[in-house]
């Protein structure tokens, strides 16, 4: 009884943090840019990243923890998770924030390209683990 728990508290979580990252990544930057001058959506969504970042690590960080005992592939993929957005708010988002602050426009579409293809791997990585414990 207490696995067909620990997998609902995990689907729930995995699913809480697909949607939590779907939705901040498709329309939380183009509303503020739509309703705010450029500068000052830049400022917000510069402030908003670390605490996406954290809710990225800890939500897939319980996932993972949620799932080692039942399901190896959930713990892994979760993992791979938690490393990656530890990486991008600690090393990524900074740099990403210096070229910006430097100017340097082609450093920035770079490291912005690798931040977008981050987000967009670990969107799908939840959508993965959501259908298959969803089986």
């Amino acid at each position: 009884m207490l696995d067909l728990y620990l997998h609902r508290l995990t689907l729930l979580t995995v699913a809480l943090l697909f949607g939590g990252m779907l939705l901040f990544s498709a329309s939380f930057a183009a509303f503020l840019f739509r309703y705010l001058r450029p500068e000052e959506a830049r400022m917000l969504i510069r402030k908003a990243f670390p605490p996406f970042y954290l809710f990225v690590i800890g939500s897939s960080a319980l996932a993972g923890m949620l799932s080692v005992q039942a399901d190896a592939l959930t713990a892994a993929w979760m993992g791979v998770v938690m490393v990656s957005a530890v990486l991008a708010r600690q090393i990524l988002m900074p740099s990403i924030n210096r070229a910006t602050d430097r100017g340097d426009h082609v450093r920035f579409r770079g490291l912005h390209g690798c931040s977008v293809v981050i987000t967009l791997a670990h969107i799908v990585i939840a959508a993965g683990i959501v259908v298959h414990l969803s089986r």
